[in-house]
């Protein structure tokens, strides 16, 4: 398989290892924001870019028929156009916060505990999250799909960054050195507290969902997410 790594900081080298490990060629890198590539040689291309380049590496991926995976964060107010010019060109998608596999395990957890818990109105519910000094977004892209799988279930209507409503679920950002992240979900009484974590030892897990993401995808047309690839639907 031909990769077009756009975005190759700690993350893009990360899965270059894991990709050339696996038998895949890189024939593309794409270091800095820049739209001047040519990306017909790929078979897949895996965006780890910067928010303002995100968008535009997609768009360019999908317009030339080039499956793309994203894990880029912080851009999704264009996630909708997207998906609308991933399906006007037939092309293949796949968008994820996060693209490890026990990370994804972890979204099913975190949904079935908010439906067990959705009656139990004595609880408060929040949550932190822990990452390195260099992540640019606050909060990460983990911790707002790990609220929104809670509102599904939940009457909470809105997540906030720090201090919340009556109706909204506090997240709590931290930025310390070395840390590749970290999510807590509390579930908080008078008489006890319930809390589940996943904790991140390095980025390998990250690199390699990624890359078995674009493996996945290849031949097929659509948009898709991480439960698709783990059949977890």
């Amino acid at each position: 398989m031909k990769i077009a790594l756009l975005g190759y900081g700690k993350m893009g080298k990360a899965i270059e290892k894991i990709a050339l490990d696996r038998g895949h060629e890189i024939v593309l890198k794409i270091d800095k924001d820049s739209s001047d590539y040519n990306i017909s040689d790929a078979d897949v291309a895996i965006d780890f870019s910067l928010p303002s380049a995100a968008f535009s590496n997609i768009s360019t991926c999908l317009e030339n028929k080039v499956p793309v995976i994203s894990g880029t964060t912080g851009w999704l107010e264009n996630y909708d156009k997207a998906v609308d010019l991933c399906n006007e060109h037939k092309g293949a998608f796949i968008y994820a916060s996060n693209f490890s596999l026990g990370v994804n395990i972890f979204f099913q957890l975190n949904e079935y505990l908010a439906k067990m818990m959705s009656n139990l109105s004595q609880y408060d519910i929040s949550m932190e999250e822990i990452h390195h000094t260099q992540k640019l977004d606050a909060p990460s892209g983990t911790a707002i799909s790990l609220a929104e799988g809670i509102l599904k279930h939940t009457d909470k209507t809105a997540w906030k960054l720090d201090e919340a409503g009556t109706n909204e679920i506090p997240i709590v950002a931290k930025r310390i050195e070395n840390v590749p992240g970290t999510h807590t979900i509390n579930y908080n009484s008078e008489v006890d507290s319930i809390e589940i974590t996943h904790t991140a030892h390095s980025r390998q897990g990250f690199a390699l969902g990624a890359v078995i993401a674009a493996e996945w995808i290849i031949g097929k047309t659509g948009v898709f997410n991480m439960k698709d690839v783990l059949n977890l639907s």
